[in-house]
């Protein structure tokens, strides 16, 4: 069957307190995914954010990012006075996210939200803790701990915490912190319960949730803090390795992203159960996900600790088709894609074909002027299964790159692609993946909306204006899913909700 849908995250929703949440507005926007034909909708990462913002930096891998929870919602259920949050200083661009003023606001305005809960949890709340457990009790913890320690990260605590090596001094921590460890249960079952009841409205509308899965995890998470034997670390429980990607065309000195990297050969002894749960638990939150960085799996480019670029790495081996074969023997064959960009070897190309999933097709990567024998990204080299987009998170919206790309690749861009001043280049773009063979198509909402490069999701390597664009209220206008539903109908993709 053939399918499209569009890429963005929440938190660029419209929203009155600085950032877009899991209410009105969400629901709003899956209204008009299904008014425009759409099958799914394909998000970010939801975890929370760490220091840089990025949904790709968090400090866990199994919780939800508070800031997404949504306060008129928190409001209508008794839990907030609207007097409590409406008259706060969220931010003066509606259009960008200010994680700094966020962080200093949206916290206190939970807690009292909170606290109102937790004089009455409810029995769905015991549910939740005890369905939970395997994560939740680590995390409350692990964030109670980080607030006590002013937000230092815990390779910065005291031995014993950061060991985990004294059994009474935790057990003594953890009483002290009770009330706050409770708070960080509470804003998880708060999350999810928004999250449950938004997944479920979009399903009922006939639209599918795309969610991503970062190869790794943050350093600074209580992934690594309550696992350390998953991971490549030193008896100082630093990393001896640490994560990122080559020099490239794009980079001179590669990508230092410095997550510590995996003790492939203790996983593999326990069958990856490490990974099967991982897997399993975000296969339950989702209807599709998307594993970042899927090349990883193959071959990891290991960089050593303390780099200061990504110049003097090396390649290592990766579990290969032993993890997949674990996992979909744990939990079933699942809807999965693999995020196949990068160097792709011939192994990693054996890779994606023995896993069956879909790889990714990106259009703004085919028109490398230098590549004389033709880019597999160029629509007549697409396959059916794949996922075709016009750019993702990591790249400019397509009027971006039609302003910033070599001369030589924009101009090869527009002769093939037939580029008119009518249509404009995005929609010509657009409308390339839709007609393509691939059995989905996946825009950028930016990318709908005519946006140039201010309106740039993430720029790899660089810090301080990433993930903050949002759109503006109306966005989701009756025309442009009109516009939307008539390119949808011509190119066969159309979903019958």
């Amino acid at each position: 069957m053939r399918t499209s849908g569009v890429l963005m995250h929440l938190t660029s929703l419209p929203s009155p307190h600085g950032i877009g949440a899991m209410g009105t507005a969400a629901r709003k926007f899956v209204d008009f995914l299904a008014d425009a034909g759409q099958t799914y909708w394909q998000l970010l990462p939801i975890c929370p954010t760490s220091f840089g913002d990025s949904p790709y930096q968090t400090f866990s891998t199994f919780a939800g990012n508070p800031y997404l929870i949504d306060l008129d919602e928190l409001s209508n259920q008794g839990l907030l006075e609207r007097e409590e949050y409406e008259g706060l200083n969220w931010g003066d661009d509606p259009a960008s996210v200010d994680y700094g003023l966020l962080y200093r606001t949206r916290y206190p305005v939970l807690r009292v939200a909170c606290s109102r809960f937790l004089q009455r949890p409810t029995e769905e709340y015991a549910a939740f803790c005890g369905e939970n457990s395997f994560w939740l009790e680590d995390y409350a913890f692990f964030m109670a701990l980080k607030e006590s320690h002013g937000g230092a990260p815990w390779q910065d605590w005291e031995a014993p915490l950061r060991n985990r090596s004294d059994p009474a001094l935790f057990q003594r921590t953890r009483e002290a912190l009770a009330s706050d460890i409770d708070f960080w249960k509470a804003v998880q079952f708060l999350f999810f319960r928004q999250w449950r009841a938004l997944k479920s409205y979009a399903n009922d509308k006939g639209i599918s949730i795309i969610g991503d899965l970062p190869i790794y995890v943050s350093g600074d998470s209580v992934d690594v803090w309550a696992s350390p034997e998953q991971f490549q670390l030193d008896e100082r429980l630093l990393p001896t390795e640490v994560a990122g990607c080559p020099p490239d065309g794009f980079s001179a000195d590669g990508q230092l992203w410095g997550n510590p990297l995996f003790r492939w050969d203790y996983m593999e002894k326990s069958g990856f159960s490490w990974w099967v749960r991982r897997i399993g638990y975000q296969c339950r939150i989702y209807d599709v996900l998307r594993i970042d960085h899927f090349r990883g799996f193959d071959s990891y480019y290991a960089i050593p600790f303390g780099s200061t670029t990504a110049q003097n790495g090396v390649w290592r081996e990766g579990p290969g088709m032993k993890l997949f074969r674990a996992v979909e023997a744990a939990i079933g064959k699942q809807a999965i894609i693999a995020e196949d960009l990068g160097f792709l070897t011939p192994s990693v190309r054996q890779l994606l074909a023995d896993s069956g999933f879909p790889g990714m097709k990106v259009l703004e990567f085919a028109f490398d002027s230098r590549d004389g024998s033709g880019s597999d990204y160029l629509p007549h080299n697409f396959v059916r299964h794949c996922v075709a987009y016009t750019g993702t998170h990591d790249n400019e919206t397509v009027l971006g790159w039609m302003d910033s790309a070599p001369a030589a690749d924009v101009a090869y861009a527009r002769e093939y692609l037939r580029v008119s001043a009518a249509e404009g280049a995005n929609w010509t773009m657009m409308r390339s993946i839709w007609a393509s063979v691939a059995d989905t198509a996946v825009t950028q909402m930016q990318d709908l909306l005519d946006l140039g490069s201010e309106a740039r999701m993430n720029e790899p390597s660089t810090v301080g204006k990433n993930w903050k664009w949002r759109a503006l209220p109306g966005f989701d206008s009756p025309q442009l899913a009109a516009r939307l539903r008539h390119e949808t109908e011509v190119y066969c993709r159309i979903s019958q909700h």
